[in-house]
């Protein structure tokens, strides 16, 4: 009897492991398939080779039951994935600037009205997108405190780290809960290089610093979204780069697009 009862444990756990394991090599099933949706535009298909966006959401352990805060989506590059993915069973708040004081000049300007004509393009995806605020030159409470999991920051922080780095990272952990996540994507400055304010490229300790000076852990980096052949170097910024190629001429345009977008840093926080 004792024999068998050890035999049918054994069997259990052998196909307990290969259940897991299986698991684990087909993925996240609702996370690619948000990714390959038909709703998404042609032109944010193309930069999903420079964006990562499945390792990148992975690695910050986004689940789709989450309740997640992206922080100025801009165009909804992201928000096309992250909407979908969390439709049914999570929640997904933009967070933008205050939508009653349009206009506001810099990075905010007219962000609101681009990032509308996303929602409303596909009200069979966006309709459940919840909209708060948040403005960088302000202490302000994005939501109830404590109430969401994950915040995402793609390629905001040299803007805010310069207009109110202490609102913007206290309100994100007024909104966590315990032991929720922070994750932002940003470009990346070397550390050895003197920073160069404007330029748009941020060094990581920089950001390490600041989150752990207000209540964070670092949880651990990846190199996802690199790219060494940015030489960080240009003259009017990372800008230059694709997808803006601000500034260039017919000639340069082959050059930067085969450099690519920016080397990215990908760096998760915790709150503690």
């Amino acid at each position: 009897m004792m024999k068998t009862l050890v035999k049918t444990s054994l069997l259990t756990l052998m196909l307990g492991a290969i259940s897991i394991s299986s698991a684990n090599a087909q993925g996240n099933g609702a996370l690619r398939a948000a990714i390959d949706g038909e709703h998404r535009s042609d032109l944010n298909r193309s930069r999903d080779v420079y964006r990562n966006p499945y390792e990148t959401l992975t690695f910050f352990g986004v689940e789709r039951d989450d309740t997640v805060i992206e922080a100025w989506p801009g165009g909804g590059w992201y928000t096309e994935i992250l909407a979908s993915y969390l439709q049914d069973h999570g929640t997904l708040i933009a967070a933008t600037y205050d939508r009653s004081a349009e206009p506001l000049a810099g990075w905010m300007s007219g962000t609101n009205a681009t990032f509308q004509r996303v929602l409303d393009s596909h009200p069979d995806v966006y309709g459940d997108v919840v909209i708060a605020e948040q403005l960088p030159q302000a202490q302000s409470r994005i939501v109830e405190p404590g109430t969401v999991d994950v915040i995402l920051d793609f390629r905001n922080a040299h803007n805010w780290i310069g207009m109110g780095a202490d609102n913007v990272i206290m309100a994100w952990h007024g909104a966590l809960k315990p032991g929720g996540t922070v994750g932002i994507v940003d470009h990346r400055w070397d550390a050895d290089a003197a920073a160069i304010p404007g330029n748009g490229y941020v060094h990581e300790q920089q950001l390490i610093d600041l989150m752990t000076e207000h209540g964070f852990s670092f949880a651990g980096s990846s190199e996802i979204n690199a790219n060494p052949a940015d030489p960080k170097d240009h003259a009017d910024g990372v800008w230059m780069l694709p997808p803006n190629l601000r500034g260039l001429s017919a000639e340069q345009r082959p050059v930067f697009l085969a450099i690519g977008e920016s080397d990215r840093m990908t760096m998760k926080f915790i709150k503690n």
